[in-house]
């Protein structure tokens, strides 16, 4: 006859419960950190996909030269003339105009997450003209995320915007 009843864990059920457990946790969060990669990079070609067709409906729209530059004082347009990527990373700004000072400021989108973004060789802004059509050549961003993830986005010469079919060499 028990006179109470034992209450608790035993040290066997404990170390089974945390072995488990740190199981769990080794084969989870390798594949948890790949998953936000992959959805950061995804976050950045909608932000990117959604600035281009807005400067591109503008041009249309208003019939003027629209500019898609990356700025840091929402001034003028600052791209580097380096393929180090850094500049794309800059805020996005879509100016009325070529994107120089004293040219409307239209829109502005929040700085990139990414570790590189680049944007054809000669890093020139996308321009739009009035018919929608962009600076008269092809342009392909190139973006790359952390754990090796990276997307490509290419601006075609009419104006048009689509996912690249391979992902580029981070």
């Amino acid at each position: 006859m028990r006179l109470h009843a034992e209450r608790g864990l035993t040290l066997a059920e404990l170390l089974v419960a945390i072995a488990v457990l740190s199981l769990i946790v080794t084969v989870g969060v390798p594949g948890y950190q790949r998953f936000t990669a992959r959805n950061e990079v995804a976050t950045e070609v909608l932000r990117l996909q959604t600035a281009l067709a807005m400067a591109r409906n503008t041009a249309i729209t208003r019939r003027a030269t629209v500019t898609l530059c990356p700025s840091a004082d929402g001034v003028q347009c600052q791209i580097a003339n380096n393929a180090s990527g850094e500049a794309w990373l800059a805020p996005l700004v879509i100016f009325e105009g070529r994107g120089e000072p004293g040219d409307p400021l239209l829109r502005t989108f929040g700085e990139s997450r990414l570790v590189s973004l680049t944007y054809r060789n000669d890093n020139r802004p996308v321009r739009y003209t009035a018919l929608g059509r962009s600076g008269g050549h092809n342009g392909t961003f190139r973006l790359c995320g952390r754990l090796e993830t990276g997307a490509k986005v290419v601006v075609s010469n009419m104006g048009r915007v689509r996912m690249g079919s391979e992902s580029p060499l981070c």
